[in-house]
């Protein structure tokens, strides 16, 4: 029997050939204002498809360019930017991943829609460059969020009016129907990481006392209308971020994350992606795997799939949270910077014989071969 990392899975008609899926990673490399994708995101993203992930999550695209974290961010607000980001696709989709019953399936690739809410205009954290806000003179600009409470040493946003909130709301569908003339497989909602959809649902960054404020019924419904939004115009398989805590007294919690999936599951939304933090200065407890019980909760009480990241770095660890039954499928972040044909040495360690593990032709004659117990030396060598 294949190695759980290793069996696809299918939601809502797309097929994906393994779990071992690429976390969304900033990348902050388009032309400064543009958010068009440039030849680093082409060999960037289709490196890690030669690599045998059965799926790559883009980095945030922004929506609009004041949800923009930084100027060098990518986006999807105008046909331009589409149209580029179909380079990046077709490759993806050329990549093919052998199965245990002997055909492929090509890899697939997921578009993950955001807005920053009140963190945009940032400088981008960069080796040698200062970290935190843009100022006006270096091409910043307002930033805006759902109350007039700003993230820790940046300035104070604008606090979003109902037709702030319409307009953010059209953006997301707007940029979902561009990813389907993009090629994308998949979308996914970010409402993680302290952006706008994150603010909006916690109470450490909402204190209005309208309809999208207190009440845990009011501060969820901008991200509800974006799904809604969003679902109209995507036919296919739709995730959601989400902050599981926010790791503050006060804050967002475990519990309000299952009660938010449940909503979510029944927004016709296919998959929750648990994150955690982002929208405050905290300590956070990390260690490998430590957002999988978030994920696992989410699995059992909301009855969805769920997927996690999360300091996820070795093939044996990832198996044992697919095979408990923890997550559906695991994100690969920093480990897949490190090693992009990670999948590639996964196989070897889970024991997939070579004809059946993800590498691409070209690549076969450098598969990993040999006692297993060698593979930290041969890791060290290569």
């Amino acid at each position: 029997m294949a190695p759980k990392l290793f069996t696809p899975i299918d939601l809502r008609g797309v097929r994906i050939p393994n779990r071992a899926w690429v976390s969304p990673m900033a990348q902050y490399s388009s032309r400064f204002h543009e958010g068009i994708p440039t030849d680093w995101h082409l060999v960037h993203y289709g490196a890690f498809a030669q690599g045998g992930f059965g799926l790559i999550m883009t980095e945030a695209l922004a929506v609009c360019p004041v949800g923009r974290m930084t100027p060098y961010d990518v986006g999807l607000w105008t046909e331009q930017q589409a149209e580029q980001w179909r380079r990046v696709t077709d490759f993806v989709h050329a990549q093919r991943i052998p199965t245990a019953d002997g055909s492929s399936v090509s890899v697939k690739i997921a578009a993950q829609l955001g807005h920053a809410g009140r963190r945009a205009s940032s400088r981008r954290a960069f080796p040698g460059e200062t970290p935190g806000p843009l100022d006006a003179v270096d091409g910043g600009w307002q930033a805006m969020g759902p109350s007039p409470v700003p993230y820790p040493g940046y300035p104070v946003p604008t606090e979003m009016g109902k037709i702030d909130i319409r307009q953010a709301v059209d953006d997301f569908s707007a940029a979902a129907r561009r990813a389907v003339g993009a090629g994308f497989d998949i979308v996914e909602i970010n409402a993680a990481e302290g952006g706008l959809l994150h603010e909006f649902y916690s109470p450490l960054s909402n204190q209005r006392s309208d309809d999208y404020g207190g009440l845990y019924s009011n501060r969820v419904r901008m991200l509800r209308e974006v799904v809604a939004a969003v679902r109209r115009v995507w036919p296919g398989p739709l995730f959601v971020r989400i902050a599981a805590t926010d790791w503050l007294a006060g804050g967002w919690d475990g519990n309000d994350s299952v009660a938010l999936a449940v909503l979510l599951n029944s927004d016709q939304v296919d998959l929750v992606d648990i994150s955690t933090g982002g929208n405050a200065v905290t300590e956070i407890p990390m260690q490998p795997g430590y957002q999988a019980p978030f994920a696992e909760r989410i699995r059992h009480f909301a009855g969805m799939p769920a997927a996690t990241s999360g300091l996820i770095t070795e093939p044996e660890q990832a198996e044992s949270m697919l095979a408990s039954k923890q997550v559906d499928a695991v994100l690969i972040g920093r480990a897949a910077l490190r090693e992009p044909h990670w999948p590639q040495r996964a196989a070897y360690v889970l024991g997939v014989p070579v004809e059946q593990a993800p590498y691409a032709p070209q690549d076969v004659v450098g598969a990993w071969r040999g006692p297993r117990s060698t593979v930290a030396a041969r890791r060290t060598a290569d």
